[in-house]
């Protein structure tokens, strides 16, 4: 609520910039501010192809671990003048304004042993205005990161084991500059006996402290490090210009007991990621992985590394989960495909310009896709089990009803519309997992018809190796950006067709005849299915198999037999069903999961309704839902007699 008598200060300001005022560039001018500010603050300078004069000194102490606190030093060459300091909005890979400059605290400015008094932006709190006196060539800047204690909001990334630390939420750099044109020398101060991976060169470590060589501001937040009391370094090929390994930290030492089976799988990785690219745009690489059951969640792309967690047992325990096993691959994907080939409104000139997300089932449709074949190709899923994903995948989107109203283009700003915020009707509003998943189908889609209209002489390998794997140099830090118009090119180059209207027709599908792209699964061989039994390797894949009823009743059973997930349009939504509902019995037997499937499975065939009492506070509803159809899960079905281009697609490449 605001006070009245803030209201009536802010009323009687003075008036506000017309749109026509406001840079471009920044999308900001000198506001009014508040009568407690000295005066009108200066625009924040736009980023500049220019150098930043000197190297900027950064240590970051972790620690804190009891606390969770990360505290920063800067030291920062200046000269005599307006300064404008920005803490990074823009994460890459993100692809939101997700800087959590609510975390920031603390911020300390000193020069020649004098406090230098900042001032926030009215407009973009992310900047910190300041002026520096005559006389002083550096200053140093202390601040600290209140990282989280749970996952609620931000996910943990300090626990009493492990710290991962990200650079891009760990810093202030100035204004004015592109990010490629200012260098930083990082530091680390880290508790005693630790050990970390990291995708910087280290100049010394000694005594906790770990100096890397100065690097860019645009690679410095590219390098995250992961570091833990409990580590294991791995080399999966650690011959030529390029050693790639794998880092592992965990809750406990004996989390980090990968066995050399499933080590020569992340190298066959490898193997099969040069194969499919043809060339490596990187000068190392680092896998970091999290073993943990403390630390949040996350899979995230970097240019020479990835951050990635897992279950503690993940390489102790049997049958990892499917998207645990694909996330490196998908990862490892991402440094040529939304690294080096980046889309072309995604590669801004510093961390604070506005993204854009359009060609993100590219980025991360055609990664998704890429991450389970080179899954399949190096062993760490086998083919059923790809197969079984596939199908839910397609069951899923065969069923979605939310591209009634939504195209899949639109999805790609879901991040920009909050990130990866939910809903209580996913089926209908769509979003993020769309052009991911969807536009792996349309991947699909294009491999199989390159390989169909070529006489499987190509494929989207073809695709890969040129579109990607161009340019095998040294040159690595320099990303080469991509528009809608040179993937039609690529892909004409692979085999001519009218790959424009292709693409566009799936992308831009919406309305009530609107339908999933299906066709990539015909054409390599299968057709979906609804089942009414799993196999082993099915309900593996599909793990929540035992409670979901999505394709059936339309909905899942959560945690206390809690509805969750209502199908926008099926038969419980029908029922005038929405959240918060809590299944009491079904029939007359208590409420199960088990009791449910006995009840579906009855009704199959007959006439009679399905009858269950349902739960909302003190609220109880009777039901009778009037479906005989039985219980349905998503499978492929080979179609006998037609090539199985998935197979081999699947298979290891061998060249």
């Amino acid at each position: 609520m605001i006070r009245t008598a803030a209201l009536a200060l802010l009323l009687t300001s003075a008036a506000l910039p017309t749109l026509a005022q406001v840079p471009g560039s920044q999308a900001q001018t000198p506001l009014p501010v508040p009568t407690s500010l000295p005066r009108p603050l200066p625009p924040i300078p736009a980023p500049q192809d220019r150098d930043y004069p000197g190297t900027i000194g950064i240590v970051a102490d972790i620690t804190d671990v009891d606390r969770r606190i990360i505290r920063v030093t800067q030291t920062v060459p200046v000269s005599a003048g307006h300064l404008v300091l920005q803490y990074p909005k823009f994460i890459p890979g993100n692809h939101a304004d997700t800087g959590p400059i609510q975390l920031v605290s603390g911020v300390t400015i000193t020069g020649n042993g004098q406090r230098i008094e900042w001032v926030r932006d009215t407009v973009d709190p992310h900047a910190f205005h300041l002026d520096i006196p005559a006389g002083v060539t550096s200053i140093e800047v202390k601040f600290e990161w209140l990282t989280q204690p749970d996952n609620a909001v931000w996910r943990v990334v300090m626990t009493p084991e492990m710290v991962n630390l990200q650079w891009e939420k760990a810093l202030l750099y100035p204004a004015g500059y592109s990010h490629s044109r200012i260098t930083f020398q990082p530091s680390v101060r880290m508790p005693t006996g630790w050990q970390y991976g990291v995708a910087l060169d280290t100049v010394s470590f000694a005594d906790g402290l770990a100096t890397f060589a100065p690097i860019s501001l645009e690679h410095l937040a590219d390098s995250p490090m992961f570091a833990g009391a409990h580590f294991r370094r791995i080399g999966l090929d650690t011959n030529g210009r390029s050693p790639i390994h794998l880092n592992l930290v965990g809750d406990t030492a004996a989390s980090l007991a990968a066995s050399d089976a499933r080590i020569a799988e992340y190298r066959s990785l490898v193997e099969q990621a040069d194969r499919l690219f043809g060339a490596r745009h990187f000068d190392r690489y680092d896998f970091l992985l999290g073993l943990t059951s403390k630390m949040g969640g996350i899979g995230l792309e970097h240019h020479r590394s990835s951050e990635n967690t897992a279950s503690p047992g993940f390489f102790t325990g049997s049958n990892p989960d499917y998207g645990s096993r694909t996330l490196l691959p998908h990862e490892f994907v991402h440094s040529w495909n939304g690294k080096f080939r980046r889309p072309s409104d995604e590669y801004v000139p510093n961390l604070n310009i506005p993204t854009q997300n359009s060609l993100m089932w590219v980025y991360e449709g055609q990664t998704e896709y890429w991450g389970d074949v080179l899954g399949a190709r190096s062993g760490l899923v086998t083919r059923e089990e790809a197969l079984a994903n596939l199908a839910e995948v397609a069951g899923f989107y065969d069923q979605q009803p939310g591209r009634q109203w939504r195209a899949l283009q639109d999805t790609t700003n879901h991040n920009l519309l909050g990130y990866r915020t939910t809903n209580p009707w996913p089926s209908w509003m769509r979003g993020t997992g769309d052009y991911y998943r969807e536009a792996l189908l349309i991947w699909l889609d294009a491999d199989t018809l390159i390989r169909e209209a070529t006489g499987e002489s190509k494929s989207l390998d073809d695709f890969a190796k040129a579109f990607f794997g161009q340019d095998d140099d040294d040159n690595w830090q320099t990303p080469r950006p991509y528009t809608f118009e040179d993937v039609v090119a690529a892909l004409n180059a692979v085999h001519p067709h009218d790959w424009a209207g292709f693409l566009r027709t799936r992308l831009d599908a919406v309305g009530p005849d609107a339908r999933a792209p299906l066709d990539g699964i015909a054409r390599a061989g299968y057709r979906l299915t609804y089942v009414d039994s799993l196999n082993d390797v099915e309900k593996r894949i599909q793990s929540g198999w035992a409670n979901d009823f999505q394709y059936s009743l339309g909905f899942s059973l959560g945690a206390n037999n809690r509805i969750t997930g209502i199908r926008w349009g099926g038969p419980l939504f029908e029922q005038g069903i929405g959240a918060g509902w809590e299944l009491v019995s079904i029939g007359n037997r208590t409420a199960s999961a088990q009791a449910l499937r006995r009840a579906v499975t009855a009704a199959k065939g007959t006439d009679r309704p399905i009858t269950m009492v349902i739960k909302r506070g003190d609220e109880f509803r009777t039901l009778s839902i009037p479906y005989h159809d039985g219980p349905r899960y998503p499978r492929l079905e080979r179609i006998e007699g037609t090539p199985d281009r998935l197979s081999d697609i699947l298979s290891p490449r061998r060249r």
